[in-house]
């Protein structure tokens, strides 16, 4: 092979790999309350809600027409553990079986008000864990 040749295919290679490390677009983001705080400003543009937090699940309007968003999220989580013995004789043998169960939830929404110009004029996040 030529040197040339190698040159181009090695960065062909690069291109490649490059384009793999790009962030997926459809990706779902992951709601917290940090993000709120810290992204969403008052006066943001719509767009860059849409960056900081995804797409809402609801979009509605207020009586003036103006829009709103609502990102509704829930997660479940349930853990199950279990034990068990056994022992046996030589004839009788025995089982003993004891598990339990733990499972939380939480629940985030966040709702973004925009004005006319669908800049940002109000927003409300509640968290709940339980």
């Amino acid at each position: 092979m030529s040197w040339k040749r190698i040159m181009t295919t090695g960065m062909m290679s690069v291109l490649i790999f490059s384009g793999c490390a790009s962030t997926d677009q459809g990706q779902v983001k992951q709601l917290t309350v940090g993000t709120v705080q810290s992204e969403i400003k008052m006066g943001m543009s719509a767009a860059g809600v849409a960056e900081a937090l995804g797409s809402p699940n609801i979009v509605t309007t207020d009586e003036k027409r103006r829009e709103v968003w609502i990102y509704d999220k829930v997660s479940s989580n349930r853990v199950d553990t279990s034990s068990s013995a056994y022992g046996t004789l030589i004839i009788l043998g025995a089982s003993s079986r004891s598990g339990s169960s733990t499972s939380t939830q939480k629940t985030m929404t966040i709702i973004i008000k925009f004005d006319e110009n669908k800049m940002v004029r109000d927003f409300a996040y509640n968290f709940t864990q339980f």
